[in-house]
């Protein structure tokens, strides 16, 4: 395994009283591609949120263990979770484009951080659209509204839109669930040309997906780690018999 870019240690986390996560210790490495599978309501989506303190907007939440970044927790005190989620990007299942033109959706990021100069954003633009590939389709629509681009299109652009403010780590929650075949297999090259760059954690309830874009697999159940490896162990021979049950499709 690569170096660890994130690693969780006795990561708990509770909603009320109720436990959503149970003690799950994780190392993902940097600069390769985390699936996390798992039944519905399984906590991938949870735990993935966990990674960018997403779940602090969530009333009655309380977590307990550490999430290093960088071997530095990011539930310290000291942190500025401004700059974590900046650090960290976050691509979601439904594509949500803000009601502006395509350029001021991919440039919202790097003006809010302070950069003014239209050059200097032109690069900015162009390079993160290129690089979600999706500079050829819009490149003569920039300052059309987002809504009028595909599903599909709409995605890419968010994502985009996550690369503009340069994270080193992109998280994705189900980002083609939505999406036609076509526009999932364009969604599934990105991840694969993006992981040369950046360290990418997709849940995805898609085992297919799971099984071709992913370095590593984790199959959650009930809000535990069931088992962690390689992918195409986690596919082929699994250590655990219920993980080989939920691949082989005996439950879940």
């Amino acid at each position: 395994m690569k170096q660890p870019k994130i690693q969780t240690r006795e990561l708990s986390l509770f909603y009320g009283e109720k436990m959503a996560l149970n003690s799950i210790s994780m190392d993902i490495p940097e600069k390769e591609v985390t699936a996390f599978i798992g039944p519905s309501g399984c906590g991938k989506s949870t735990f993935l949120r966990t990674l960018n303190r997403m779940n602090d907007l969530i009333p009655f939440v309380k977590i307990t263990g550490e999430v290093l970044v960088d071997s530095l927790n990011i539930y310290d005190k000291q942190i500025d979770v401004v700059n974590l989620r900046k650090k960290i990007g976050m691509v979601f299942q439904k594509s949500n484009p803000f009601t502006k033109s395509i350029y001021e959706n991919v440039a919202y990021g790097p003006k809010i951080n302070g950069i003014r100069e239209r050059k200097k954003l032109n690069e900015i633009v162009e390079t993160s659209l290129k690089n979600a590939f999706i500079w050829e389709e819009v490149k003569d629509r920039l300052y059309d509204s987002a809504m009028g681009l595909s599903g599909g299109q709409q995605q890419r652009m968010c994502i985009a839109r996550a690369l503009a403010v340069e994270p080193e780590i992109i998280l994705m929650d189900e980002p083609a669930s939505a999406l036609d075949p076509i526009s999932t297999a364009k969604i599934e090259e990105l991840i694969f040309e993006l992981k040369k760059n950046y360290t990418i954690v997709i849940v995805t309830h898609n085992m297919q997906q799971a099984a071709r874009v992913s370095d590593y697999t984790a199959f959650f159940y009930l809000g535990e780690l069931i088992e962690f490896g390689k992918t195409r162990k986690i596919f082929t021979t699994p250590d655990n018999k219920q993980t080989e049950e939920y691949i082989t499709g005996r439950f879940g």
